[in-house]
């Protein structure tokens, strides 16, 4: 046959394809050669075939991690809270509140053994010594160390509180702990109404009640629970004493623009001085809570407390505050040493004044000191600048003695004592009782208003009349000194 330009080949030279057996003998040389490499090479057996398997879990692993962290960003939003922020009571309180009105309302889904109701929890012991020697002593169980659930306004919340104990804050000693809160990013406005909700919870369990702060290292903080308000008119002064004081604050207090006009520093120091008993704390416990006003109580003996310490704390005090220092004539006398790193305080009489007064004290300040001697008071203690009104509570006058006599006896129920007396009878006997101080206060005698009060206490009108005599003779009274 002719060629076709020499293009066309015979039918029996063209080329036709691979028989099947030979297709499947290429395919298992191909499965032959990746068996070879994989179990008969020895550098995949040494380790690196399982090493190169291990990278790949591991990078599986992270790329999980990191969708996981992304998709808690997108979805979940967390606050802290530091225990230096006052809102870190207020809601361990509000959540140690909640619980228990929540198990008290419905017992049996918040039974011990429900998971809703936190494992973890911690003891806050609150123990209140009183100068009569009486105490009393609180437990709070709070939510402690560990994860936490609670469901707030239809939303879910993780509580997980976190303590530090290899770190410490440097003055107080106390560990850094935070409380961590951790919802759906579409709840992150329940955080502010849960933190306002705990603010006024707190808020309510102070509303007229007195708040004592006592110093923790720098720190202020409350001491035992809130105490109710004394009024003003139960602690009896000596006439017109009272009003002088109450008047002088509440001038201060209305004139910080005059102040800051003239460039004085606004704070005022006050010195109530008498015999014990005469009533200098109990009116200034009063008059703050007359004002509305806390205490923050200050131990200058204190152990620890030195002149940076000092500074520091009445320079940071709470707003609306009185700074009382009770017994200043002893802080600097009769010094003990208690262990082999010193005083059991370091605080110095050239560091209190320029705490009181110096380039680094603290503005807006009210400060009240109490003593017993005020002529061991050093004179550039007492001068004005740093006390600027001193005022003598003395031993019971007798006009004082009726007043405290009628203010004890006048509307009481008398249902465990006799009869109460009438009006007229009452005012009788309160004449009574003042010519009865007087005459002693002519023989040199005197008594102290707690005497008085501690003879009230125990006795009905009639007998407190009779046993004022008895009193006045006791070794409660002492010569006039």
């Amino acid at each position: 046959m002719p060629l076709s330009d020499g293009l066309a080949l015979p039918i029996a030279q063209q080329p036709s394809p691979l028989p099947l057996d030979v297709a499947h003998t290429s395919n298992s040389d191909a499965a032959g050669w990746l068996s070879s490499i994989l179990g008969d090479n020895p550098y995949f057996q040494a380790g690196f075939g399982l090493m190169s398997v291990g990278v790949g879990l591991s990078a599986l692993r992270q790329a999980v991690i990191l969708s996981s962290v992304a998709l808690r960003r997108r979805m979940l939003v967390s606050l802290e809270i530091s225990n230096k922020d006052p809102a870190y009571d207020w809601f361990l309180t509000w959540m140690s509140r909640r619980s228990g009105d929540m198990a008290a309302a419905n017992p049996k889904l918040f039974s011990p053994s429900s998971w809703l109701r936190s494992h973890q929890i911690s003891v806050q012991t609150v123990h209140e010594q009183r100068k009569n020697g009486s105490s009393s002593v609180l437990f709070k169980l709070v939510a402690g160390p560990g994860t936490h659930w609670l469901r707030y306004r239809q939303a879910w919340i993780q509580v997980k509180r976190e303590r530090e104990t290899r770190s410490q804050q440097l003055m107080s000693g106390i560990p850094w702990e935070t409380v961590t809160l951790t919802t759906l990013s579409r709840d992150r406005n329940k955080f502010r109404e849960l933190l306002s909700d705990a603010r006024d919870m707190a808020l309510r369990a102070q509303e007229g009640k007195l708040v004592i702060h006592t110093a923790w290292g720098i720190e202020w903080r409350p001491f035992g629970q809130p105490r109710r308000k004394r009024p003003l008119h139960s602690v009896v002064l000596a006439e017109s004493v009272a009003e002088r004081i109450e008047q002088d604050v509440t001038e201060f207090l209305q004139r910080r623009q005059w102040y800051e006009d003239r460039g004085i520093p606004y704070r005022r120091g006050y010195l109530l001085h008498g015999p014990p008993g005469s009533g200098k704390s109990s009116f200034i416990q009063a008059l703050a809570g007359a004002l509305s006003y806390d205490i923050c109580l200050l131990n200058l003996s204190e152990r620890g407390l030195a002149d940076d310490k000092l500074i520091h704390l009445l320079s940071n005090t709470p707003e609306r505050s009185f700074v009382l220092i009770e017994d200043v004539d002893a802080a600097f006398n009769k010094r003990v040493q208690t262990t082999a790193d010193g005083y059991q305080s370091s605080v110095t009489f050239s560091g209190f004044l320029n705490a009181l007064d110096g380039v680094a004290s603290g503005e807006e300040r009210i400060i009240f000191m109490t003593t017993n001697h005020p002529e061991k008071l050093d004179p550039a203690l007492i001068r004005p600048g740093r006390v600027d009104l001193a005022v003598l509570l003395g031993d019971a006058t007798p006009e004082q003695a009726r007043r405290l006599f009628v203010s004890f006896y006048e509307g009481t129920s008398g249902e465990d004592r006799a009869p109460l007396p009438t009006e007229g009878r009452l005012a009788s006997l309160g004449r009574d009782v003042e010519q009865m101080v007087a005459h002693e206060m002519q023989q040199g005698k005197r008594v102290s208003m707690a005497a008085l009060q501690g003879l009230f206490i125990r006795s009905s009108a009639v007998e407190a009349v009779q046993g004022i005599k008895a009193l006045l003779g006791s070794q409660q009274i002492a010569e006039h000194r």
